[in-house]
């Protein structure tokens, strides 16, 4: 079984990229982490170990793997950033409007929601992405 850094590595490969030192820290990032990080939280977390890296290095490594299905673009979390989410399988995603923390919650309903779409809307579906926005735990005390 192939781990998410060897996957990220043979989706980079596949799409004709070379396997720079950039790429391999990027995709060791993106396979350590279970934040939704945006290209400039990946560029700014590695930069101090590897100098030679560019944000647009991180931007089309990111755009790459997205491309191909190997991480979902999840869009803004009203930071005007895009976010990125290493978990591909079908899940919902909660960002809390106050301090923009996105977590995964997996739902078994999901599939089910699926299905329905595809019957109803007569759509062979290939992605699934659920947003849901609210205030977490932390965000909830503080406001009390």
């Amino acid at each position: 079984m192939m781990t998410d850094l060897d996957h990220f590595l043979s989706t980079l490969k596949q799409s004709g990229m070379r396997i720079t030192p950039q790429r391999r820290a990027i995709c060791r990032y993106l396979s350590q982490t279970e934040a939704h990080p945006t290209a400039a939280m990946v560029y700014n977390e590695l930069k101090p170990e590897m100098p030679s890296l560019s944000l647009m290095t991180v931007y089309n490594t990111l755009n790459t793997l997205e491309e191909l299905g190997a991480i979902h673009a999840i869009g803004q979390a009203g930071d005007e950033a895009v976010h990125y989410d290493t978990d591909t399988e079908p899940h919902v995603n909660v960002i809390c409007t106050a301090c923009r923390k996105i977590i995964d919650v997996p739902s078994k309903k999901i599939d089910a929601l699926k299905r329905e779409i595809e019957t109803k809307s007569g759509y062979r579906l290939h992605n699934t992405r659920i947003l849901f926005e609210g205030l977490c735990p932390d965000c909830q005390k503080k406001s009390s």
